[in-house]
């Protein structure tokens, strides 16, 4: 398989290149990102036929649905060629006289920061009527009405601790969910499912209602395979599509000697370190890149559909679409399996 293969997304009816591209490096996420080398990592993905586009209002504040709005207007004007998913759960508010900010949470400790973000405050909101509004927020800044997909943004405990109570009730008694299905139901979007760190979230949703395709970051990687056994079973059972994201562990499998060593978007602990270690020196027995391994890892899986890899330059474009199409032996799994490294 190659990085623009055509992948069926579950029972959406929709086709995705088994390579995504992720636009949260594109609202500035850790450094700043200028709109020129934003808008060439979008031609790179484009020239190289991906296909596949998601991003999230949180991303830059609303940023990368401008920027990813603008290349689609002028590449794709009928939406008739890509396949774009973005996310719902975050209104962008800001202060204006009458009308003040209510009190925010404390910081998201899944929110990197945004270099160049826009000059919005994000507020949690999963009921009815913000994921309308949402959806609709969303389409003025992509610049057209055509939306496929629409992924919760981490809903769970692990972005919301002991507020995530208030947010669950916000999204099924309150009726996050039911606009979702209305907007499914209408032919607004093909299809809903979760955007989360969390597997178990998407565990819980399914008691709620059925779920079409979710996007899963961090928590099927050569680090964390914890999902193998009790989630992706049952994905498979209720026909649930799934695409990856997070491959590299907020960095940790890319990153060079000297450099500073993110997991999940935070400092690496001792332990991870080690274990992303033990991998170079198989993959390095192979002459396989280790980015290459964690790159094609998930979708070794049948449930996984696709991988979604950020990028905040034609560069990291070009480097991802290499290691996806690197060639991997079946022994470097093997190996790896032996070695007790992954789960098989």
């Amino acid at each position: 398989m190659k990085a623009d293969s055509k992948v069926r997304l579950g029972n959406t009816g929709l086709s995705v290149t088994a390579l995504g591209f992720g636009g949260a490096p594109l609202g500035g996420m850790f450094t700043q990102v200028s709109t020129p080398e934003a808008t060439d990592a979008l031609d790179a993905a484009w020239d190289a036929g991906i296909r596949y586009f998601d991003t999230a209002p949180m991303y830059g504040l609303g940023r990368s649905e401008h920027v990813i709005g603008q290349k689609l207007r002028e590449v794709d004007f009928e939406r008739t060629d890509t396949v774009l998913s973005t996310k719902v759960g975050r209104l962008m508010k800001s202060e204006r006289a009458g009308a003040p900010l209510p009190p925010l949470p404390p910081k998201n400790p899944k929110d990197p920061g945004w270099g160049n973000g826009m000059r919005f405050a994000e507020v949690f909101d999963y009921t009815y009527d913000a994921i309308m509004r949402s959806f609709e927020d969303s389409q003025q800044r992509f610049g057209f009405p055509e939306i496929d997909l629409l992924y919760v943004h981490d809903i769970g405990r692990t972005t919301h601790a002991e507020r995530h109570d208030l947010h669950w009730r916000d999204l099924t008694y309150g009726g996050g969910f039911n606009a979702l299905n209305e907007l499914k139901r209408n032919g607004n979007i093909k299809g809903f499912g979760l955007g989360v760190n969390e597997w178990e979230v998407i565990r819980d949703s399914l008691e709620e209602t059925d779920l079409d395709c979710c996007l899963l970051a961090g928590r099927y990687s050569l680090l964390d395979q914890d999902a193998l056994r009790d989630f992706l079973p049952l994905a498979k059972q209720r026909d649930v599509a799934l695409v990856v994201g997070g491959v590299f562990n907020s960095g940790i499998l890319v990153s060079k000697p000297g450099e500073i060593r993110r997991y999940n978007y935070a400092e690496a602990p001792a332990d991870m370190i080690e274990k992303a270690e033990k991998l170079r020196t198989v993959c390095d027995e192979f002459d396989v890149p280790l980015a290459a391994a964690a790159i094609q890892f998930p979708l070794r899986h049948a449930q996984i559909s696709a991988v979604v890899m950020g990028a905040q330059s034609r560069q990291h474009v070009e480097q991802n679409i290499n290691w996806f199409n690197t060639e991997i032996p079946d022994a470097l799994w093997k190996t790896l399996a032996d070695r007790g490294l992954i789960e098989v």
